[in-house]
């Protein structure tokens, strides 16, 4: 069995870490998870402890894209993902490269004005 070198091993995410990824707070994923019925992580345990595997963070992705990102309401949401899913996944996808995209130009920006 070779040695598996890749860092993103783990299976599953605490709603603090989900939470932190996002920048959201924990009571807006678990309002989420009452709106966006495809959105279930999986509970343990007798407190019912949320743990999120990466499909579930590329749903909140999706979700956190048209609503925090895009700013559309949580019905238009829902009518989007539900009509369009796959549009909007290209849509996110696309946003998000642009957005990198951005990020290392400001930085190259930057670096080029600190030769100066």
């Amino acid at each position: 069995m070779a040695l598996n070198l890749n860092k993103n091993l783990k299976l599953y995410y605490s709603i603090k870490e989900v939470a932190e990824m996002f920048d959201l707070n924990e009571s807006t994923l678990r309002y989420w998870e009452t709106e966006f019925p495809y959105l279930r992580p999986k509970t343990s345990g007798a407190n019912k402890v949320r743990q999120y595997t990466q499909k579930d963070i590329e749903q909140i992705k999706l979700i956190h894209n048209l609503v925090k990102v895009r700013g559309f309401k949580l019905a238009a949401a829902k009518r989007i993902i539900n009509h369009n899913r796959n549009g909007a996944d290209k849509t996110a996808d696309v946003l998000n490269r642009l957005i990198a995209i951005r990020d290392d130009l400001q930085e190259l920006k930057r670096q080029m004005d600190n030769l100066e």
